[in-house]
């Protein structure tokens, strides 16, 4: 499904989308995005702009993920975010007082994969997860 990390001093590795575009992911109050995504999941505002709607992009570790106020339904969408640690993921996460949830195996394509989950604020889904001959769980 998913490559392996090409640098595994990044923890975070790429973003998938679940609707259209890891982008453009729907929310509804820009500060408190920013403010959330930069405390629970350590991104960094790197874009912000107005047209055609309201938008901030945030990055860590070279992934990047965009929220616009786009009038979509946060609760049907979000992104799968591929780790190259995933203990250490759900680690930090946990540390900063992040509800993770489904810590478990699934598999696509016939690879395993170690999954969890983190409903955001907004509502907003996030898969977060490592094939699990690469594992460190």
């Amino acid at each position: 499904m998913h490559e392996a990390p090409a640098n595994p001093d990044k923890l975070y590795v790429a973003a998938f989308p679940y609707a259209d575009d890891v982008l453009a992911l729907p929310v509804e109050d820009i500060p408190q995005t920013v403010k959330w995504y930069s405390g629970a999941f350590g991104f960094r505002e790197v874009e912000r702009r107005e047209q055609p709607q309201p938008t901030v992009i945030m990055e860590r570790d070279d992934v990047r993920l965009g929220f616009a106020i786009n009038g979509g339904d946060a609760s049907q969408d979000g992104a799968a975010i591929l780790v190259n640690n995933i203990r250490r993921t759900r680690d930090e996460l946990e540390a900063k007082g992040i509800k993770t949830a489904n810590w478990r195996v699934d598999e696509r394509d016939g690879q395993k994969l170690q999954v969890f989950f983190v409903v955001a604020p907004d509502g907003l889904c996030f898969y977060f997860h490592q094939p699990l001959e690469e594992a460190r769980v």
